[in-house]
């Protein structure tokens, strides 16, 4: 596995960790605006890092 493969695998983990902790401001939020906020900001580099890193993995070419 190389660098970019792995580095494209850690990238999507913080990706959906990011949505989920998204999604859980979403479900415990009460309608304040610094959660609206949070809410969009992590939903928002969740969403980049998940597809980022989906799509180093896909493009990134293995070594024979």
């Amino acid at each position: 596995m190389n660098l970019k493969r792995t580095f494209g695998a850690i990238l999507t983990v913080l990706g959906i960790v990011g949505l989920i902790y998204s999604a859980m401001i979403f479900v415990n939020t009460s309608g304040g605006a610094k959660n609206i906020k949070s809410l969009i900001i992590y939903g928002i580099i969740g969403f980049i890092f998940f597809l980022s890193g989906i799509n180093l993995i896909r493009t990134t070419k293995d070594e024979a």
